[in-house]
């Protein structure tokens, strides 16, 4: 019933093989720092291994490989199997949203000679956790003329990085009386962004100085900011963590980790006898709301666009091919850690290094908000990943009242499939830096490849 270390398991040569996979993610997360970078990577990179975008394809036979993309947000890529869509897919299905600071619409102001932006975050943080760090900002700003302006600094070499500033210790008797919610309040998280002063006509100002560079260099305006999404995360590339470069440290493992191991189990599994598929959403970490969510019916008009390209489609069908399909639902899960023990029930917890981690069910407490998966898929499950000689455990999120939490399995489980969490343990989850295995990334890839081909 206990899962083993997966380390004490490997050869060298599969050593060498969790650290080479290992290279291939730092890569990808230190670039994907958005939604909108992992959907430009992953369509890069599908192309290149010979998929085709779904729009330019008229029609589908067995073997074809295209994707599908919607508002530069999500991403979807299929290998359509040998078994008709009507008896459904085999899917994993992660988010790229993570844990941010948004940009608000009228943000730039000045005061005290600092130039600063207004933010508002976005997702569950912990906002002490956001200043004193080095920050970038990634996005779009779209102008009334239709050109759209992308935004990157703080991440290329010889980039400025901007933050968020904190009370020094010397000054901050009132501050440390507070509880850690409010130490930072959410209003407070405004962005430094310059300091240099200049003569504007009558004034000397240094918001004057700012928008004298922006539009310089990007040729945009003030009132841009009002039809721009500009993210506000980390500056820096993900690193190997510890002596022994056994985890990685970077920002959004939760849960961009998933996506990138689901992508690539997808790309190396090839043809199989179901149509497969790897699904990237956004807005998982505020309800999976909106048109880019995996609330949106965008998933389900895609499956209909494969089943009307093969030759096939009505709507029963579609309702059939939802329902006949199985589903991993690619999320992290928390990892236990020695520091914070209390919060997690030992036997029930996702451990570092013990492989890809199952959770039959998510929610909060009385397991509110869960997919409880059935247990009848989840013998399917084990048993593929024994076959498999793939590490895997069991987890829970913490102890029963401690608190909880929810992924995209649920909204999928609408759809009547079956569907259960299977991702990889994380520390610091939420925070600017958080940390995972390298070895739990490499079973993760060979859990997902397997049930691809397997299930």
């Amino acid at each position: 019933m206990y899962s083993k270390n997966v380390w004490k398991t490997y050869s060298n040569d599969e050593l060498e093989k969790v650290m080479s996979f290992a290279e291939g993610y730092k890569k990808f997360i230190t670039q994907g720092k958005t939604e909108r970078e992992c959907v430009r990577l992953a369509v890069k990179e599908a192309e290149e291994n010979g998929y085709k975008n779904l729009d330019e394809c008229s029609t589908l036979k067995v073997g074809d490989k295209v994707y599908a993309t919607n508002k530069g947000k999500n991403f979807a890529a299929f290998v359509i199997g040998s078994e008709g869509i009507e008896q459904g897919l085999r899917v994993l299905g992660a988010h790229i949203d993570s844990p941010r600071l948004d940009i608000k619409q009228n943000p730039l102001y000045e005061k005290n000679e600092f130039a600063l932006l207004d933010t508002h975050y976005y997702g569950g943080i912990k906002k002490y956790q956001w200043v004193t760090i080095p920050l970038a900002l990634y996005g779009v700003v779209c102008k009334k003329d239709g050109t759209v302006v992308n935004i990157s600094i703080g991440d290329n070499e010889g980039d400025p990085v901007v933050g968020i500033s904190d009370l020094l210790i010397h000054l901050a008797g009132d501050q440390m009386q507070k509880n850690a919610a409010r130490v930072i309040e959410g209003e407070d998280l405004d962005l430094t962004i310059g300091s240099q002063v200049i003569k504007d006509g009558d004034k000397e100002t240094v918001k004057g100085n700012i928008l004298n560079l922006l539009k310089e260099k990007y040729g945009i305006e003030e009132e841009d900011f009002l039809s721009a999404e500009i993210e506000v995360v980390p500056a820096g590339p993900a690193r190997d963590y510890g002596l022994d470069r056994s985890m990685v440290a970077g920002y959004g493992h939760d849960d961009r980790v998933c996506a990138y191991s689901s992508f690539q189990a997808l790309l190396s599994a090839g043809e199989c006898k179901y149509t497969t598929c790897a699904v990237l959403v956004d807005k998982e970490e505020v309800g999976s709301i909106g048109a880019t969510g995996a609330q949106s019916k965008w998933f389900e008009n895609v499956i209909a666009e494969l089943l009307d390209k093969t030759g096939s489609y009505n709507d029963l069908k579609l309702r059939r091919a939802l329902s006949n399909t199985k589903m991993l639902s690619s999320d992290v899960s928390a990892g236990f850690d020695p520091l914070y023990a209390g919060v997690n029930e030992a036997k029930n917890s996702a451990y570092l290094g013990r492989g890809i981690c199952f959770n039959k069910y998510t929610g909060s407490r009385g397991k509110s908000g869960c997919n409880d998966c059935m247990p009848e898929y989840f013998a399917e499950v084990r048993r593929v990943m024994d076959e498999g000689d793939i590490h895997f455990q069991t987890s829970e999120l913490g102890r029963v009242d401690q608190g909880g939490g929810g992924t995209i399995a649920y909204i999928l489980g609408n759809y009547n499939m079956n569907v259960v969490d299977a991702g990889i343990a994380v520390l610091n989850m939420h925070a600017p830096m958080e940390i995972i295995s390298k070895a739990d990334l490499y079973e993760a890839y060979k859990a997902y490849t397997a049930f691809l081909k397997n299930i």
